[in-house]
């Protein structure tokens, strides 16, 4: 105890499916044991198609209640309606913009990124928005400074 977390595993994101993957884990992660989401992560990504976000955004009723049903992931209905929602987010974006890292881009600052993120995709709250910035390698405060703004204190082990 009193030793900081290791910071998550950074990757150079080069597809949407990529954007997908991070920005569900996060969502999956919220409220839950990261281990846990850990644990079944190949899971996820057999059952929700590799993250291709035209895949998931393409899924209907009949596919939220086949993955409610899957042992294989967290069967969160909410979580589950959060993914393919924000797949289609994901498509409209990349229609808008050529491809998601433009869309990234295209806000002032780290504040302005988080605030259309919060506002486009569901299920991503602020952590969740710094986690996945962070781990596609778009700029972030510090993890301090980030929790300073918040009047948080940075979790420790």
């Amino acid at each position: 105890r009193g030793r900081p977390l290791e910071p998550p595993e950074q990757i150079d994101a080069s597809s949407g499916a990529d954007y997908l993957e991070v920005i569900s884990k996060a969502v999956f992660q919220s409220g839950m044991s990261w281990a846990i989401v850990y644990n079944k992560w190949d899971g996820f990504r057999e059952a929700f198609c590799g993250f291709e976000p035209e895949a998931v955004a393409a899924f209907a009723g009949s596919d939220v209640e086949r993955l409610a049903a899957d042992a294989s992931i967290i069967r969160n209905r909410r979580k589950i309606e959060a993914t393919i929602h924000n797949a289609r987010e994901l498509v409209a974006a990349e229609d808008e913009f050529g491809d998601f890292r433009s869309y990234l881009r295209s806000h002032d600052d780290f504040e302005a990124t988080v605030k259309d993120l919060r506002k486009r995709l569901v299920f991503l709250g602020d952590f969740g928005c710094f986690y996945f910035l962070y781990v596609v390698r778009e700029e972030v405060p510090s993890y301090e400074d980030w929790c300073a703004a918040r009047g948080v204190e940075p979790v420790l082990s």
